[in-house]
Formats: C-alpha cells, structure tokens, sequence
C-alpha cells in the first residue's frame, strides 16, 4: 500500500501504481492542509470575494464575476466544456499515473479541494477502473486540462471509461464497483483538470524504460563489439578520466564488465587494425551523455510529482489566492524534448552498428550475417527496418517546445507542448527498444560465426537470446525472432540475468 502526502512521491512509487497496481491510501498527515484550504474557499464563498475560478469564470472570463450561488454549476460546467479531447485514448498505465499524481498534487493541501475528492480519485486507482482519455488536445500550458477533464467526467458519473478494450459509459462502470458518483464543490472542477499530470505520468513511464532501454543498449553494444572483433582498448579507463563526465566513466565500465573475459576480443589483440568505427569506439561519449541526460530527467520528474500545478494556489495562513503558472508544462516540455533527443542518438549508433555488421566490406562477417548469402538474405531487410525507425525519429525528436500557439483570446499567450514532448519521447522509446532488438539478434548471430568464448556479460546476453531464438542458418520469418528479442529488452529480462553476473551502472 502506498501512503501519499503531496510531498514524497518517488518516480518509482509512480511506477509501481501504472504497472503493478500498487494501492494507494491518502496520508493522515496531508489532511489538515487540506481543510485549511478547504476553509478558505468557504470564506471566499461567504465574503463573495473575487477570486479566480472560485468566483469567477476562466481565462479570458476571469473578468466575469460568478455569484457564489453558481459555483457548483460553474465547477460542473468547466469539466463538461474542457473535456474536449480527441485521438486514441492514452494506455491504462499512463492514466493510472495521471490519477496518482493529480491525487498527489491536491494533497500538498493548496488547492481547496476536499479529502472526500482526493479519495474518490484513489477508489478508480484501487478499483482498477481505467477511465477513457484521449491522447490529444492539451496544449500544455493552463496544464492538462482536455485530458484532465476527461478524467474528472468519471468522478461525476459522466464521460467514458474502458472495459476490455471498449469504451463503456461512466455510471455502470461506477455501479459494478459499488462507487457512486461526486458532485464538484467550488474550485474543485478546476483543481481537478489544472496541472501537469499527463505530462508528468508519461514522462515517469518514459523515464523508466529510458533506464532499462539505455542497459540493453550498452548489452546490445557490447555484444556488437564481439561480433566485429572491436577492441577494449578504447574503454581504458585512463582514457576517460581525462573527460570524467559521470555518465561517460560509467558506460565506460559498463563495457570492460561486458567483455571482461572474452577470447573473441583478446584473439586479436595485436592485429593491423589500428582503430575501430565511431560506432564502437564512442559508446562511452555516446551513451554516456545519454545517461546524464537520463539523470537530468529523473531530478526535474522528481520534483514535479511533488508539486502544486494548478492555479489559483491557496495560502490559507496568510489569507491568499494567488494567481501564477505552476500549471505551465515548459519544465517537463524541455526534459521530454531532451530525452527523444538523447535516445534518437541511441537508435542511431545502434542502426549504423547494424549496417556494420551485415555489411561484409566492413565487418570481416559474412554477407547480412547468413552463411549461404545469396540464396539467403539473411538480416539484409532487419537493418532497413532500423534505418526506417531511426528515420521516424528524426522527426518526432524535433523539439516541440520551441513551439507555441496562444489559446483562450490570447490570455494564454504562451504554451510549452509539453505534452505533445511527452507523447514523442514515447513513441521514440518505442522505436528505439525495437532497434536495440535488432542489434542484440545480429550481434548474437554474428558472434557466433567466432568459435571462441565471448565475455562475462556478452555470453549471458547471446545465451538468453539464443534460448529464445536459434542461430539463422537459412532464411526463415525474421519479425517473429525481433519481436521475440524486442520483449527481452522491453521487460528487462536481458538486463536482468546481465545483472545477476555484472554490474551495469
């Protein structure tokens, strides 16, 4: 069970709940905030003081002021209105993340929204009820709010959810739970749908498998390393401490621990080759710079799912709502542009090692990897199935958050795309799980054309891959075998035997 309080929060904890249905439990402690900031809606009710989305309307309406009489109808009216998403819905383990961090959000006690809501937003999460929202439509700025709005639509018996794959209406999702729907109090539409969760539940995804991702590719690299008969020279630690970026002497490292060890590297150890391709020899820049930029992302992520990102923000000791722009997503916009760049560059090494290894003028293999070339073409179309993705990516790296289109009359002048950022380092981490896949199938059937031991974790990675996939000796359907290798990577489970054996920093 996880307690929450608004302020504890961890990216693994966040995990936790979208992938293994963690049950989440509001904390005691976050209570008493919560009712002061409660209290102090109540006061601005009673006193029918002008306060933003408490008594007046939103965006450009700010000017208009709402009687305190309209505030229910005016709480109700924001959800139905903002609820205006399109596209294919979001996947049940980024909405499980959505509802946990929004919950999370209105429990650091500033944004007068009742326990009683808070609960009803963890009885979906315990219920396992996978409300319906759409992956398009937040511009990332007044926060999530189409998305968000979807999302609230289920607490009040409205909107969608989906069951086994189908979109169902709210009120008998919510009757086959034994839950019953809430009526919206002043502010409370507003501090449902006002934050940046969307963003932030994709980016905890993206930032997970980023981690896993960037340990298969330094496996996968490794292995190609063996299948080349690169050498481990470049790894030298002395080499690297003159450059001592973090992330660099750990990949470094990384790559002696793989190969510690092996025959095939040492077989060639005074050989005329005199250097290897950048694509061998720079892992440590390459992936190095990768993983600091991994790091970064996990401190802005850590921070954000332990933020107030609505607006107005109640100060309820000093008698305050203040109007800022917690809500806008140019935090997250940045990390989530960075990390479809830094894992693009992932795809790329991995693509051009690729190429390398079915290509005979280069790699010293035989042709695409397949003993009888020519009647075979062997991983020949695998290696144009890379380059189309690494392709793909090029474009969906394009940084969204230099982009920006005002909404709301020009009120909100200014947006991050942030979401839109998210959305794409996702799709880019899909890609590139697919072409590290790819490279870990070659390298596997190139190193076996060595007779010759390979190395400490080098030989943990070919053997899991061969348990699952045999040696090509002639052509067969080779989208099976990747999608085969794809699941090793995606799961963890290469990394997981590596690791039993050899640490990966």
């Amino acid at each position: 069970m996880l307690i929450i309080d608004g302020n504890s929060l961890t990216i693994e904890d966040v995990i936790k709940v979208c992938k293994d249905y963690e049950k989440v439990k509001l904390s005691p402690s976050a209570e008493p905030e919560m009712n002061k900031s409660r209290s102090f809606v109540d006061k601005v009710l009673n006193e029918s003081r002008t306060v933003y989305g408490i008594t007046t309307g939103f965006g450009e309406l700010a000017n208009k002021f709402i009687e305190p009489s309209q505030g229910e109808r005016l709480q109700l009216n924001i959800v139905r209105s903002h609820a205006a998403g399109v596209g294919t819905p979001f996947d049940e383990d980024v909405v499980r993340g959505v509802i946990l961090l929004r919950a999370n959000a209105l429990a650091k006690g500033h944004s007068g929204v009742r326990i009683s809501t808070v609960n009803a937003l963890l009885d979906l999460l315990n219920h396992r009820i996978y409300p319906f929202i759409p992956s398009q439509g937040s511009v990332g700025a007044s926060g999530d709010l189409a998305p968000l709005s979807h999302l609230a639509l289920v607490l009040i018996g409205e909107g969608e959810c989906i069951i086994d794959g189908k979109r169902t209406e709210t009120p008998e999702v919510l009757k086959k739970a034994g839950l019953s729907p809430i009526k919206l109090l002043a502010k409370e539409g507003l501090g449902l749908i006002n934050g940046t969760q969307v963003m932030a539940s994709l980016g905890c995804l993206a930032y997970n498998r980023a981690n896993i991702l960037l340990k298969n590719a330094q496996i996968a690299g490794a292995m190609s390393l063996e299948a080349l008969k690169g050498t481990a020279k470049a790894f030298d630690p002395k080499v690297h401490e003159m450059r001592p970026h973090p992330g660099q002497l750990k990949c470094a490292a990384n790559i002696r621990n793989l190969i510690a060890n092996s025959e095939i590297i040492s077989s060639h150890a005074n050989c005329e080759k005199v250097q290897d391709a950048y694509t061998l020899r720079c892992m440590p820049q390459v992936y190095g710079a990768v993983l600091d930029t991994i790091t970064h992302v996990g401190r802005v992520l850590s921070i954000e799912i332990n933020s107030a990102t609505d607006n107005p923000l109640i100060f309820p000791d000093s008698d305050e709502a203040i109007s800022g722009g917690n809500f806008h997503g140019e935090p997250l916009a940045f990390i989530m542009d960075f990390l479809g760049i830094a894992l693009s560059e992932v795809a790329n090494i991995s693509e051009r090692t690729i190429d390398r290894m079915v290509n005979p003028h280069k790699s010293g293999l035989p042709a695409f990897l397949s003993r009888e070339n020519g009647i075979n073409s062997g991983f020949m179309v695998a290696q144009y199935t890379a380059a189309s993705l690494v392709s793909e990516n090029k474009v969906l790296s394009h940084p969204s958050s230099v982009d920006s289109i005002p909404t709301s009359a020009g009120q909100e002048d200014h947006v991050s795309m942030g979401t839109t950022a998210a959305r794409h380092a996702r799709d880019i981490t899909r890609n590139v799980e697919n072409v590290i896949a790819i490279e870990m199938l070659a390298a596997a059937q190139g190193m076996d054309f060595w007779d010759m031991k390979p190395g400490i974790g080098t030989k943990i990675a070919h053997d899991l891959v061969r348990k699952h996939v045999p040696f090509m000796e002639e052509d067969r359907i080779i989208y099976k075998d990747m999608e085969i290798v794809r699941e090793l990577v995606d799961t963890g489970v290469v990394v997981d035997a590596v690791e039993k054996q050899v640490i990966i920093n």
